[in-house]
């Protein structure tokens, strides 16, 4: 009742899934994902214990293949599973049962795999595979790529309820202790993956990591403005003069925390630049 992708990113070092069905929270049931393990979709009639047996197993060193052939060896409901695998170093496999509803089928390509039940057809997954192979970004958007892409060409064919990313990297959580990089759910509504869309932004936005291109030094004119706001949102009671100092500093420091921005500007590092995306985000979210 599902569409999924799970992948590897060699450069990113990075191991993820996304997911979309006619399902209330498939987020919860699907998506299972461990750095330097891999990562699995376990869906059809899913068998939750496929997600942490089977990164068991690869944290242990096993392939994908192996991996799903000790998952299925012993289960007696293997016709109605749908499992989808991709290891450690990127090697991927694909299980559909011969008793998953129609139509149902997977692709196998190089460090993921891509995996559908009751769909439209098998353009679904077809779309899938290009739009993935031909995305740019990070791992998270070429994933959310390749959910758009198979929600356009048909998707579940009972229709649409939650949508699912997750991805995992070594100290790729927030403070940098776990490896949960971005773990985004939209659990029900009725355009899960355009949801799920503005939440990936949103997760960019408070947890990119800034660009050294993206850079601004804090002038005069850059100062007045943060002072002005920072003064109108009650978080600074100094004079509007354009003299970025020690006080304007930690009024803005105060803000950018309870703005949740904390990760895109760090009162220990250089405090006399700003993000040029954290800047044009503040002046659309308080213009006027």
């Amino acid at each position: 009742m599902t569409y999924s992708i799970v992948a590897y990113d060699p450069v990113e070092r990075a191991w993820g899934v996304a997911v979309a069905s006619k399902f209330l929270a498939v987020g919860a049931v699907v998506p299972w994902a461990q750095a330097q393990a891999g990562a699995i979709a376990t869906q059809a009639h899913a068998r939750v214990r496929f997600g942490p047996d089977g990164l068991g197993l690869l944290a242990q060193g096993h392939t994908a293949q192996e991996t799903l052939a000790l998952l299925l060896k012993d289960d007696p409901n293997a016709a109605v599973r749908q499992v989808g695998i991709v290891d450690a170093h990127g090697g991927a496999a694909a299980h559909t049962g011969s008793g998953c509803q129609e139509w149902a089928g997977h692709r196998i390509g190089r460090g993921f795999a891509c995996q559908g039940n009751i769909l439209t057809g098998a353009d679904t997954l077809d779309a899938m595979v290009e739009a993935f192979s031909d995305a740019s970004g990070e791992l998270a958007d070429r994933l959310m790529a390749a959910l758009q892409a198979g929600d356009a060409a048909g998707g579940d064919r009972r229709g649409r309820q939650s949508a699912a990313i997750r991805v995992a990297k070594p100290g790729g959580g927030y403070g940098g202790d776990t490896d949960r990089y971005l773990d985004l759910r939209v659990d029900d509504d009725p355009q899960p993956i355009h949801k799920l869309k503005d939440l990936l932004d949103t997760h960019h936005l408070y947890f990119g990591e800034p660009r050294s291109e993206d850079l601004l030094p804090i002038g005069e004119a850059i100062a007045r403005e943060l002072q002005a706001l920072l003064v109108a949102e009650g978080y600074y009671r100094g004079g509007v003069n354009g003299e970025w100092n020690e006080d304007s500093k930690q009024a803005f420091w105060n803000f950018i925390g309870n703005e949740n921005l904390e990760e895109r500007w760090n009162p220990d590092g250089n405090t006399d630049l700003i993000d040029a995306v954290v800047l044009n985000y503040l002046r659309e979210r308080f213009k006027g």
